[in-house]
């Protein structure tokens, strides 16, 4: 802690009143690294450095086409703090290397590490404060809440969503990005000392194992059925006209690196799938195409509307969308399926009890979507161990597959339909 602050029980919350607002890293805001002799000599500092290394990244979402990293901050005792521009130094493997076997402090981790991998950064092993905070059972588990609740450090998040991909980046962002990283270290030694208290260590490291080496996504099938709203959408021939709308913007963003959204909203979208329009004037005449750059590529537009609407039948899109390996709806499944029905409905109850038992969210004691594919399609037998196989092979991880098996057999085996 630093002189003049408050002592906090890492066992319990901060009093509201003592919240300490941090506003200045310790040495200063440094500059940013963007040569190759700058990251030389950050590379050398940091492999010099003990502990911890914590590690924060920036994105541009909402204004960037795709979650490229625009800044990297780290800080390392005897190090101090880094802000590396990514841009300039888009290969940051030098760096990565240098920590190797060094435990990599990051807050909510799934969503830095990606962007991070594509710099070269890759880490050994991971901590990760929004998980831990998660595990622990803290009601709030951003970055802000986490801090105050563990330091009794208030940390402002004002610059939280703005446009890291601004060249120069203005001090005050710089400030914050800075500030990010400079209690991050003791956080994780806070949380780390209860979650032994609770018993949740060993979870805890399984899960951040689970994030750490987790492969990247697959690429979705059929990514323009995700348009807000696209429910109102109900024949072939207009969702014909939201695929081709959705392609286009897709492209024209890649092409000109803006976030989607800022090309066409979702909103004039669905409005001209619904309105069908058949010239660029009538496509302007809908108020979701009121706008000045929506209007200037009103051609592009109208284009992409006339491809759908002289498409053959046999190559519109499906109106009940793609086949899936999932479960259906949970709400169909009484009629469907009783017997899955009551399953779902023990299996939630069985989660409900545990995650009050032991203050673990429900989401994070096993993913809805892996206990709804057990309900559906349960082994056979329906015994703890092919229970307990099947929640495995779905990606659960040992200490969940060791606190749900054996009540889930239970309350199957309790049912009537059993």
């Amino acid at each position: 802690m630093r002189a003049g602050e408050e002592q906090v029980d890492p066992s319990g919350d901060a009093p509201e009143d003592a919240v300490v607002p941090l506003t200045d890293p310790a040495e200063g805001i440094p500059p940013v690294v963007e040569t190759p002799e700058a990251l030389a000599a950050v590379v050398a500092a940091f492999g010099a450095g003990t502990g911890p290394v914590a590690v924060d990244a920036e994105r541009a979402s909402g204004y960037r086409y795709g979650q490229r990293t625009y800044l990297v901050q780290l800080r390392r005792e005897g190090a101090g703090t880094a802000l590396i521009d990514p841009i300039a130094l888009p290969d940051l493997s030098a760096l990565s290397e240098a920590l190797v076997g060094v435990e990599w402090v990051l807050h909510a981790a799934s969503q830095d590490l990606p962007g991070l991998a594509e710099q070269g950064m890759r880490p050994s092993r991971v901590f990760d404060t929004e998980l831990g905070a998660r595990l622990l059972g803290l009601e709030r588990v951003g970055l802000a809440a986490v801090v105050a609740d563990t330091l009794g450090l208030g940390l402002a998040k004002e610059h939280s969503a703005v446009d890291w991909s601004t060249r120069p980046l203005p001090t005050e962002w710089l400030r914050y990005a800075a500030l990010d990283v400079e209690v991050l270290v003791e956080v994780r030694q806070v949380l780390a000392e209860r979650l032994a208290v609770a018993g949740k260590a060993e979870w805890a490291a399984q899960e951040f194992e689970a994030v750490r080496t987790a492969p990247p996504p697959p690429p979705r099938v059929e990514p323009w059925r995700r348009v807000s709203g696209l429910h109102a959408i109900r024949d072939a021939r207009r969702l014909a006209v939201v695929r081709e709308l959705w392609t286009t913007r897709d492209t024209n963003a890649r092409q000109r690196d803006i976030s989607p959204g800022r090309v066409l909203p979702d909103a004039a979208i669905v409005a001209a799938a619904q309105a069908l329009p058949r010239s660029v004037p009538a496509l302007t005449a809908l108020p979701a195409f009121s706008g000045k750059g929506t209007r200037r590529r009103a051609p592009l537009w109208q284009a992409a509307i006339d491809r759908a609407l002289a498409l053959p039948d046999g190559e519109l899109p499906s109106v009940r969308g793609p086949k899936s390996d999932a479960p259906p709806p949970p709400r169909a499944w009484a009629d469907r399926d009783p017997a899955a029905a009551a399953r779902l409905a023990a299996a939630r109850d069985v989660v409900a009890a545990l995650s009050a038992e032991h203050t673990v969210p429900v989401e994070n004691l096993l993913q809805p979507d892996l206990l709804r594919r057990l309900c559906w399609s349960p082994p056979r037998p329906l015994d703890e161990r092919g229970i307990a196989d099947q929640l495995e092979a779905g990606g659960a991880r040992p200490w969940q597959v060791g606190l749900l098996a054996g009540p889930l057999t239970a309350a199957f085996g309790a049912l009537p339909t059993a």
